[in-house]
């Protein structure tokens, strides 16, 4: 017995319960962190956009190192598992079995695979590491309206109050201090004096109006990548706004050879038809402006996506009129082209915009899903309000 050693453990080892926690928050973190590398991929992808409401989306994250097992090198001996009845020299194929050809297989690959690592992610936090530094850009001062968060905060202390707003620890003190006071430092002999009570405020802050003027091609020359993109910018655009802003209207609109302002239901799924008239698209957004959103007490934004083709080069005129007419009373125009793989170099309708030399009009040319993100981050890049 004189050659054994017993080993015994004094006091627990608190850290270990709280591996756990650490382990999950680390992890969590790293995943937020490849979810910000990977949003110019992960915002496009389509069981996103067409999630259908649902709170929770999967995203494929293809850069997440997660732990894993692994032989020790350094020892010689190995082991595997298998069936028992293999021999030396057998090949292990991808339909699981023996002695068969290497590349014979059915249905074989030989280029090695991507992994890719599923997060599950809220929509809503997903929508705030998109727009987390972004904004409305050249928001003025305009038209402020009291707006009420949703939540409240438990700012004061009081002597009265509901007694489920009783702050125990508060009342507890008072009371100890009390009887100190009266030469006993103990708890009891309980008074009404001695109770505190939490009192709460509604957070209500001031928010200047804005409104943004979604308006959509639908004409025939819109394929499915087309309306795909379109989707896509507005899906993203309205979830930022609804996100980070209270009082902010949006109007949409959606125009072939002819406009009309319809509800988001149907902005997001009207099919494509007909001819293309873009101005009477620019005309329908000034008039909704002159008629409900007077430029004096509301931020204004149009957004306009479209393939580029129009109807011809007198209505390309028109629209460059209109787009101008807008930008003497606008915050930022917004225009998106959508061509697909680059396939022509510049539009008719973005040529004629070029000869627009005013820093509250921003273009872009979108050619891939990829090119969803950069859009966003150029059409909402905070910037400060231009002087009149």
């Amino acid at each position: 017995m004189g050659g054994m050693h017993s080993i015994s453990l004094q006091k627990q080892d608190w850290s270990l319960h709280r591996k756990g926690p650490i382990d999950q928050a680390r992890h969590n973190a790293k995943v937020r962190e490849a979810i910000k590398r990977n949003l110019a991929d992960i915002i496009s992808e389509e069981a996103i956009i067409t999630a259908d409401g649902d709170k929770i989306v999967k995203v494929p994250i293809r850069s997440l190192d997660l732990p894993h097992f692994r032989f020790d090198n350094r020892r010689n001996k190995q082991a595997g598992q298998g069936s028992g009845d293999s021999r030396v020299g057998d090949v292990i194929g991808g339909n699981g079995q023996q002695g068969q050809a290497p590349g014979k297989g059915p249905g074989a690959g030989e280029m090695p695979g991507i992994d890719y690592y599923e997060a599950e992610i809220s929509v809503d936090d997903l929508a705030a590491l998109v727009f987390e530094d972004l904004g409305l850009p050249n928001l003025e001062d305009k038209g402020k309206a009291e707006v009420t968060a949703p939540d409240v905060r438990f700012n004061e202390i009081r002597r009265h109050g509901p007694l489920s707003n009783l702050d125990k620890r508060r009342s507890l003190l008072e009371n100890l201090r009390r009887n100190a006071r009266e030469g006993h430092a103990t708890v009891g002999n309980w008074s009404n004096d001695d109770l505190r009570f939490k009192t709460w405020v509604q957070d209500i802050r001031q928010e200047s109006n804005a409104v943004v003027l979604a308006m959509r091609d639908v004409s025939g020359s819109m394929g499915e990548f087309e309306k795909y993109i379109t989707r896509s910018f507005y899906f993203w655009m309205v979830r930022f706004l609804r996100t980070k802003y209270d009082n902010v209207r949006i109007v949409f609109i959606t125009h072939h050879t002819e406009a009309k302002e319809v509800d988001e239901e149907a902005f997001f799924n009207l099919g494509e038809s007909g001819g293309t008239k873009v101005s009477s698209a620019y005309q329908l957004a000034l008039e909704i402006v002159k008629e409900r959103y007077p430029p004096a007490l509301w931020n204004i934004y149009p957004f306009h996506f479209s393939d580029g083709d129009n109807w011809g080069e007198v209505d390309n005129q028109r629209c460059l009129d209109l787009v101008r007419q807008f930008l003497q009373i606008c915050n930022l125009f917004g225009y998106g082209e959508i061509q697909e793989g680059g396939r022509r170099s510049i539009s008719t309708l973005m040529s004629t915009f070029h000869h627009i030399n005013d820093p509250k009009f921003v273009g872009v040319t979108i050619t891939s899903k990829e090119d969803v993100y950069p859009a966003l981050r150029r059409f909402f890049q905070v910037r400060e309000a231009l002087p009149a």
